[in-house]
Formats: C-alpha cells, structure tokens, sequence
C-alpha cells in the first residue's frame, strides 16, 4: 500500500536529495549519486531523479521512443524489470526516473526504502503513550491497553500499536496479506475477520520506528476505537498502515 502524506506538492516541484541514494539489481550497485533530486510527478510524493552520468554502463536500453511528461518529454529506456526515462532538457535535464520496481532496491545511505521515496516534508514518529485505549469489532474487545506505541505520521490518522499480550487473536484469523511502507518497512503479519483485514504487525520496521517492532495496530477505519473512555470517531482517509 502506499502512503499519501500531506502536505500536498504541487507537480513539478523540486528539491536536492541530501542522500547518498543507491539501487540494486541481480546483485550489484547499479546506481549510485550524491547529487540526485526529489521531483514531484503529482502531490502527494516525489520521485528520485538521478543523473545519468551515476547510473552503470548497459543499465540503460534506448528504446528510440519518447513519451511526453508536464515536466517534459523523456526518452524511453528498458532497465531491469521495467522502464526508465532519460531527459535531455528542462527539469530534469540529463537525469533518469527508474520504475520502483525495475530495479530490486533501493537504498538512502544504507538504509532500505520501500515502495517510493519518502516525502522530506512529512514526519513519521513513533510515541509510547500510556492512555486507556480499547478496540472493538461488531461488539468484540479486540484490544485494550495503557501501554500502546501511537504512530503520527502526517496526513493520516494515529495507529495506535497494541503489545500482542494484550491483543485477543482468538477472534482474529491470519492473512496472507503483505505491504510495504517507505516509512516503516515491511509488513510481517495481518489478521482478519470475515476476510476483511483490520491489523497488522511490523517485526522489523525501519530504524526510526523500532519503538513498533512486534506490536500490533488497527485500521482506525474499520473497527470502534476509544480512547481514554471516549469513543473516537472513524477516520475518512486511504488506507494505508
């Protein structure tokens, strides 16, 4: 699932990526820059546009095709598992934009970032709180606690992140489900009920979010939250985790 973090960017946007950005394929770097740049293809994030001259020899198939952008006209490239566009003037002049998935991973220092770059105008931050918060589903108590870990990220609600000794799976069923966020890595676990999901757990989340390893949140969407013994009421947003 992707994320859709406010404040919203207008296209074309940009700004320098202060990282050393790298990304894998069949084993190896073959990319690698310190002068890469954020460039916003619609609002809610941006993607890496890195200089040509940082990509490995024969990454890059020309295609003879070009396909128009409102930030320019690119020339398209195969890479990998997918396509890639070269541009030879405007924004983005003498840069690429890989498909995410074209390339196996990617990299910011040495960090793994998921699914598409992160927004540097968002924040991801993970509390430990010791307020009553309790979890129902058509009448259950799912989960209650006073020592949960609540995650503000921007543009979406709290998740509030729930010890599994205190989480009841009896009424819960495992699922296959698997997502990534670029804030905090990737799902390990999904639970739910009648084949709709409602949580989820991150074993091995992102540094910045280690206070959430192991714990178990819900979709504030989809089941009845209260907190401190006031019901809350569901929030209106894209799901995202």
């Amino acid at each position: 699932m992707n994320d859709y973090p406010a404040p919203l960017i207008p296209p074309g946007h940009t700004v320098p990526a202060p990282r050393r950005i790298r990304a894998t394929l069949g084993g190896r770097v073959v990319l690698d820059t310190q002068d890469g740049i954020y460039l916003w293809e619609f609002p809610p994030y941006p993607q890496y546009y890195i200089p040509v001259a940082d990509v490995a020899d024969g990454v890059l198939t020309d295609t003879g095709e070009t396909k128009e952008f409102e930030h320019g006209i690119a020339r398209v490239h195969t890479a990998g598992s997918g396509n890639a566009w070269v541009y030879d003037d405007g924004i983005a002049k003498d840069r690429v934009r890989f498909q995410w998935d074209a390339l196996d991973s990617w990299f910011e220092e040495d960090e793994e970032v998921f699914v598409h770059p992160r927004n540097p105008y968002a924040r991801c931050d993970a509390l430990r709180s010791g307020r009553q918060v309790k979890v129902e589903y058509d009448g259950k108590v799912l989960a209650e606690s006073r020592s949960t870990v609540i995650v503000f990220e921007t543009g979406l609600p709290p998740r509030y992140y729930f010890p599994r000794t205190e989480v009841d799976f009896e009424h819960l069923t495992p699922s296959d489900t698997q997502t990534a966020c670029p804030y905090k890595g990737r799902t390990t676990g999904y639970w739910s009920i009648g084949g709709r999901d409602l949580a989820w757990s991150y074993d091995f989340p992102t540094a910045a979010l280690l206070p959430v390893a192991g714990l178990v949140a819900f979709f504030n969407e989809r089941v009845d939250l209260t907190l401190d013994g006031v019901p809350q009421d569901r929030p209106i947003t894209p799901f995202s985790n």
